[in-house]
């Protein structure tokens, strides 16, 4: 059994992230770098990652459409026009642009239902807008007309705030029409107002990305993938694979896997604090990994229980697959070290 473990945000961009993460020194990832072999591709986020593993047509990953399918989202999903509309919160800091992403706020389905409702309601035969059902920041747009630019991911649009400026674009006045007629709607609406009162961020944007039509098929490696995002659930559908809610732990993950074959595993905890130079909540998210998923592999390899052990490093400034069998483990004069600067 090969076990791939596609881990974004693991190599930390940001001087005093990687500085906190040098002095952690987490033993297992450490032994892992050292004893196994290291490829090293062009840099690409986990939306780019996951294009090119699965073959998708044109090497962009249509993410609303994904998304659509890995929630059902109607009997329609191929045939419709989709896009990522995700709820955001925009401020100005230091006459910057930046964005908080969903995934940074709590927000409850029945307030992302009475949003996407409003919104639908005012866009009415342009865009009707959906949550999802287990993720209430994951939203999805169906489009049917003229559909709004799209932009990078939000997550990735937070690590780089340069990215949030809203730049030149071939319809930037329809666009910035329809943001500030967006932007108003939800400035004036209930849920916005009561989540003011409460001292929390509010939804006062739509973050629209990941456009593009449903694929016709997906060439996807793996027998199984686990993971908590809907976009990765639809690849997972469309490619023929068994998906799964991600398991809490390596060692649930074992208990319940099948024997054989190729599985995915895709652990995005980084990815947020990485995003938001978040040190404290980075430094426990790595630890969490180490404990919960990268030690149990370990010792699942060791023991022969899986054949092989790769880590998927694609966002960091150089992407790395960090491939171990159990006979790499023996190479003992390959010591473990600090992970920087990544040399053989």
């Amino acid at each position: 059994m090969h076990v791939e473990l596609a881990i974004p945000g693991l190599i930390p961009t940001q001087e005093a992230l990687q500085a906190a993460f040098d002095g952690l020194r987490p033993p297992t990832l450490e032994l892992l770098v050292a004893r196994g072999r290291i490829e090293r591709r062009p840099r690409a986020c986990l939306e780019d990652w996951l294009a090119q593993a699965f073959a998708l047509e044109g090497g962009t990953l249509p993410a609303g459409a994904l998304t659509a399918a890995g929630e059902d989202a109607g009997a329609e999903g191929g045939a419709a026009r989709w896009m990522r509309a995700d709820p955001v919160h925009l401020h100005v800091a230091r006459e910057r642009l930046q964005l908080v992403p969903s995934a940074a706020f709590a927000l409850a389905q029945e307030e992302a239902q009475a949003l996407c409702d409003a919104l639908s309601t005012h866009f009415a035969g342009d865009l009707a807008f959906l949550p999802s059902a287990a993720h209430p920041g994951c939203w999805i747009a169906r489009v049917e007309n003229a559909a709004p630019a799209a932009h990078p991911p939000p997550l990735e649009v937070a690590r780089d705030p340069d990215d949030a400026q809203l730049r030149s674009r071939k319809d930037a006045k329809r666009t910035d029409a329809l943001l500030n007629e967006l932007q108003m709607l939800l400035h004036a609406h209930a849920v916005n107002a009561a989540r003011e009162a409460r001292g929390e961020l509010t939804v006062n944007s739509v973050w629209f990305w990941g456009p593009g039509p449903l694929p016709s098929r997906a060439q996807g490696r793996w027998r199984s993938i686990n993971a908590n995002d809907p976009l990765t659930l639809g690849l997972a559908q469309l490619s023929g694979a068994r998906r799964l809610p991600l398991a809490e732990s390596g060692d649930s993950w074992l208990a319940a896997a099948a024997q054989e074959g190729q599985h995915l595993v895709v652990l995005e905890a980084l990815r947020l604090p990485q995003a938001l130079g978040d040190t404290e909540g980075y430094l426990a998210a790595v630890q969490s990994l180490e404990v919960r998923w990268l030690a149990p592999l370990l010792e699942a390899l060791r023991t022969q229980r899986i054949g092989m052990l790769t880590l998927h490093a694609p966002d960091a400034a150089e992407a790395l697959s960090i491939e171990t069998v159990r006979d790499d483990l023996r190479r003992f004069w390959r010591r473990p070290r600090a992970l920087a600067p990544w040399k053989d």
